[in-house]
């Protein structure tokens, strides 16, 4: 069931206008490890408006112990971002929330919202350890949740440690959290073990959202270059609807 999802088309002419808004990528120059100059930064814009994308929600990381940074850095970089767009004749729009570490720093924002930047819908984007497990993650998302935000759980598949047991992912979803998939997982970019469990999410239906993760334009080049398959056409990602929730 569900083959289509992942039948490849070797160099396939990717068009992502249908996913229309990117929700994960580090574009803001010299604040964590994306991009450091502000030509990266248009680059890689050109790059996304080149692949279709009318819209970024760029996220630079908020990881206390390596990037320490607020809404007045990021914020103060995005505009930076945005003036040098508009004067290379960019039209793709941009605007920028943050990837929180869940972190004790990270629960502290929680009591100070006024610090917290968020994507449309009031959703908060969020990562965990690589490689090893948090022992209140549950309780994290919950607190998230009972303060009124939306949890994105950023590229789960990348988690290794809930391989031993998967049906910790329906959990997260069946606890209010939405679940976004790293475009580049389902290539094999980061290894077979990551590509497999990317594509169990999506054949059990578990993902809301697509992202780029994009630090550097390879990434992008990477995107179009490799074969990513017709399930980029054909699942219902739910990116859209970020669109029409922030232009009310």
């Amino acid at each position: 069931m569900l083959d289509w999802l992942f039948k490849s088309k070797k160099g396939m002419n990717l068009n992502l206008s249908h996913i229309g808004i990117d929700i994960h990528s580090h574009l803001i120059p010299g604040i964590d490890d994306g991009v450091q100059t502000i030509e990266e930064a248009v680059s890689m814009a050109r790059k996304m408006q080149n692949l279709g994308y009318s819209q970024i929600i760029t996220t630079p990381h908020v990881m206390w112990d390596c990037y320490r940074n607020t809404p007045e850095i990021i914020l103060s970089g995005l505009e930076k971002v945005r003036r040098a767009c508009v004067e290379e004749g960019l039209s793709i729009q941009i605007d920028a929330a943050a990837e929180y570490f869940l972190d004790e720093h990270f629960g502290e924002l929680l009591n100070r919202p006024q610090e917290l930047l968020t994507m449309p819908g009031n959703r908060i984007l969020v990562e965990l350890p690589y490689s090893t497990p948090l022992l209140n993650t549950s309780e994290t998302l919950f607190a998230i949740l009972e303060r009124g935000y939306q949890p994105v759980l950023a590229h789960p598949e990348r988690y290794t440690y809930f391989y031993s047991d998967p049906s910790i992912y329906q959990k997260l979803v069946h606890q209010g959290c939405e679940l976004q998939i790293n475009i580049l997982s389902v290539t094999g970019f980061y290894g077979d073990g990551i590509r497999r469990m990317a594509e169990w999410l999506l054949k059990n239906s578990l993902i809301t959202f697509l992202g780029t993760d994009a630090h550097k334009i390879e990434h992008l080049q990477m995107i179009r270059g490799t074969r990513v398959g017709t399930w980029l056409n054909k699942y219902p990602f739910q990116n859209e609807k970020l669109i029409k929730v922030q232009g009310e």
